[in-house]
């Protein structure tokens, strides 16, 4: 599957149907008269929020959603028939932005969240309306409301409980492999993951979704190496896991810059409580391993756990520490069956 997380977009709600000019024409009845009905109101733009939906691919094929236009008003006094209401689905975690990006004017986070985005414009009034005493046989009416239209752009900020972040090389695809039910691209190489991935974790009789997300290299706030252009996906994460290579050159220095990226990228990421992972613990001895913990700690590391993707050690008591910082039962715990995986190796993505 594709991935895309941005995606622009044009709306326009259905316009109100005319009102009729229409005159009562019927046998026996002696005094005729204006009867024509208003029209119909057009279609309304809902947006709605559903569940097994990662990406807006679809809108890289559909980008136009035109409501349609109220019935015409009908003698009688009928009013006419109105639109039906066009409803656009989107996935958990989209923001709707003005043109401009300056403004957010939705923000879905929960399955089924409903919002009428534009209202279609009301029916216009037909000539029985304009009956009055010393106007007998009117034959003016109103044309309906015209509908609104804008542009709007769609951005996607994948909802995940735990956010996986660190160096290039890091291990990260292997570890989320490891731990959950994604089948991320592992590679002996840097930018093996290209696009954000999700994996559903079971640990403990609980579920928690872990987003990993490209790796970040120094200068990435500046658009050095993938950018820093994911971290949106990890803005609503409860806690973050910061994988680190222990067979790195300086795991200090790996913390710094991923750290300092966080800091330049904002949005609170920099306050979000993270768990330091040193991970490819098969690669170096125990001796080594708390030299390093120590070292992190030192630098300013809340917590420190020594592990292994490759071979699963001290896997269990990082997620252990993980579920002491998420609720009883997550938010995205009842809808963790619905996690889809993406397809890296065809993965494209929209244009900043």
């Amino acid at each position: 599957m594709h991935f895309l997380d941005q995606a622009k977009i044009y709306l326009k709600s259905g316009g109100g149907g005319p009102g009729a000019v229409s005159f009562r024409r019927e046998k026996y009845i002696e005094y005729g008269g204006p009867d024509g009905g208003r029209g119909g109101k057009g279609g309304d733009i809902i947006l709605v929020a559903v569940q097994g939906l990662n990406t807006l691919i679809d809108f890289r094929y559909a980008q136009h959603f035109k409501a349609k236009r109220g019935s015409h008003g009908q003698g009688k006094d009928k009013t006419g028939a109105g639109a039906p209401d066009l409803v656009v689905q989107v996935p958990v975690g989209t923001q709707v932005l003005s043109e401009d990006k300056e403004e957010i004017l939705a923000d879905f986070t929960e399955v089924g969240q409903t919002i009428t985005f534009i209202e279609g414009g009301m029916g216009g009034r037909g000539n029985a309306s304009y009956k009055s005493s010393t106007n007998r046989a009117p034959r003016q009416h109103q044309q309906g409301e015209p509908g609104e239209e804008m542009w709007v752009w769609l951005r996607l900020k994948l909802l995940a409980d735990v956010g996986l972040v660190g160096l290039p090389n890091a291990g990260k695809s292997t570890f989320i492999n490891v731990v959950s039910n994604a089948q991320a691209k592992v590679g002996d190489y840097a930018f093996t993951t290209l696009v954000p991935k999700l994996g559903v974790v079971r640990h403990r009789q609980r579920e928690f979704v872990l987003a990993d997300i490209p790796g970040l290299i120094e200068g990435a706030a500046d658009g050095a190496g993938i950018g820093d252009r994911f971290l949106g996906h990890i803005e609503r994460c409860r806690v973050l896991i910061h994988l680190i290579d222990i067979a790195g050159d300086d795991p200090v220095e790996a913390m710094r810059v991923v750290q300092e990226e966080l800091i330049a990228y904002g949005a609170g990421l920099e306050d979000k409580k993270q768990l330091v992972a040193l991970n490819k613990l098969d690669l170096a001895d125990e001796e080594l391993g708390k030299a390093f913990a120590d070292e992190l700690l030192a630098a300013g590391a809340d917590q420190v756990f020594n592990v292994s993707g490759a071979t699963g050690a001290g896997v269990d008591a990082l997620m252990d520490a993980v579920l002491g910082y998420l609720p009883d039962r997550t938010s995205t715990e009842t809808n963790a069956a619905e996690v889809e995986e993406h397809d890296e190796d065809t993965a494209e993505w929209s244009p900043i």
